[in-house]
């Protein structure tokens, strides 16, 4: 009987078969999850060469500790944890590092509003400023935003991947839409889908550095 098509396997299957020798398997799981933890990566680190190298790392720590995925969660939400670590993890870094007049130098710049045609709400430069919207958002209601309106993630995985209540992600995400209402929201909701692409070439480079990263892990570790 012929193998069945990898992407017709569910994450758990995929999983085991991992474990079980089948490495190659596991660029299925990037590819199958690289544009939500790259659009999550990107609200905390507001970086898009920072948000790859988050995914990318996701990516290689979940693989070393794929055996201690129970599936007691679902495996898009393990790995959104890891990210949603890993991006933190280097704000906090980053602050350590850098002047308090830098940075806020740097958030004045990043967060400048580029305004562009009402009839062109569909173009690169509306798409730009419906990023640069979201990017002014405090860091709690931008995550939220973006799991919950732009990646369509439910309350309660949101909730369990931020550890926070699901009352409390209802709330920033209300203050989140209220934020951008005024500016934003009602004009170029349409694009939303459409931001933070997490393009083709973009998807091959993190995926391809993944899998020269655990192919090493592989000569120096116990798993298959």
């Amino acid at each position: 009987m012929a193998d069945p098509n990898p992407n017709t396997l569910s994450d758990n299957e995929i999983v085991e078969r991992v474990l079980g020798g089948d490495t190659g398997l596991y660029e299925v799981i990037m590819r199958r999850y690289n544009r939500c933890l790259y659009r999550v990566a990107w609200a905390i680190v507001k970086d898009e060469q920072e948000a790859q190298d988050v995914i990318q790392e996701t990516y290689v720590r979940g693989y070393e500790h794929l055996i201690q995925f129970a599936g007691r969660s679902r495996l898009s939400t393990w790995l959104t944890k890891i990210a949603i670590h890993e991006a933190w993890s280097r704000v906090k870094r980053r602050i350590k590092e850098c002047n308090i007049d830098a940075a806020t130098a740097s958030l004045r710049k990043a967060t400048d509003v580029i305004h562009t045609p009402e009839d062109d709400l569909l173009t690169v430069e509306a798409r730009r400023f419906l990023e640069q919207a979201i990017s002014a958002l405090p860091e709690a209601e931008r995550v939220v935003f973006v799991m919950r309106s732009i990646e369509e993630i439910s309350t309660a995985e949101t909730a369990k991947c931020l550890g926070i209540t699901p009352e409390a992600v209802k709330m920033r995400s209300l203050r989140a839409r209220s934020m951008l209402r005024r500016i934003l929201y009602e004009r170029v909701h349409a694009t939303g889908p459409k931001a933070f692409q997490f393009l083709g070439e973009q998807c091959d480079r993190v995926t391809c550095a993944v899998l020269l990263r655990v192919t090493s892990l592989r000569q120096t570790s116990t798993l298959p």
